[in-house]
């Protein structure tokens, strides 16, 4: 009896700091790719702001991606197939870049030597390699990371922080990221 309450107060205990840090992830399968790559819908509250990216994720299957697949100095489309969409409900600072809410593409151009640029993109709808720079809402630095090993499957993401949140890119042994917050 004594065991069974505080499983169920420990369990009440993680979903309370869960809801409370507004932080919580949930990943739904968009589609499965029609024989490509599976898409994915990632959603994240952080600071009352609801936030989604959809995208379509590739896997390595032993190609060489940054400078390969991906060559440098070519705009990405940051993920597979259709453009990846970014949603918000509130304005975001990505990096410098003020983002209003709504939706947006999220495009890279991948560098050899200096910081990746996010590129946020007013088109939606559509296909990964029908990018018009023209219809740039800005462009925003990106760190980049190696990583000591492979990500097998492109995973886009976001950590809450105290001030806003890191939006991360990961593949092949590649991470690359932009701190934001939320207006």
């Amino acid at each position: 009896m004594i065991r069974t309450l505080t499983t169920t107060l420990l369990a009440a205990g993680c979903i309370a700091l869960l809801v409370a840090t507004g932080a919580a992830q949930k990943t739904t399968r968009v589609h499965d790719g029609r024989g490509g790559s599976p898409h994915d819908r990632t959603e994240w509250t952080i600071d009352g702001a609801n936030i989604s990216i959809t995208y379509g994720r590739p896997s390595v299957t032993g190609r060489e991606i940054f400078g390969g697949l991906q060559p440098f100095g070519k705009v990405w489309r940051t993920g597979a197939d259709e453009a990846t969409v970014l949603s918000t409900s509130k304005t975001l600072v990505l990096g410098g870049l003020t983002v209003p809410a709504g939706d947006h593409t999220l495009w890279t151009l991948v560098d050899e030597k200096g910081p990746w640029k996010l590129i946020v993109n007013k088109e939606t709808g559509q296909w990964g390699t029908a990018y018009k720079e023209a219809m740039d809402l800005g462009r925003t630095d990106m760190k980049v990371e190696s990583l000591p090993d492979v990500v097998e499957q492109l995973t886009i993401s976001i950590d809450d922080t105290p001030e806003g949140g890191v939006l991360r890119v990961e593949w092949a042994k590649t991470r690359a990221s932009v701190a934001f917050t939320v207006k």
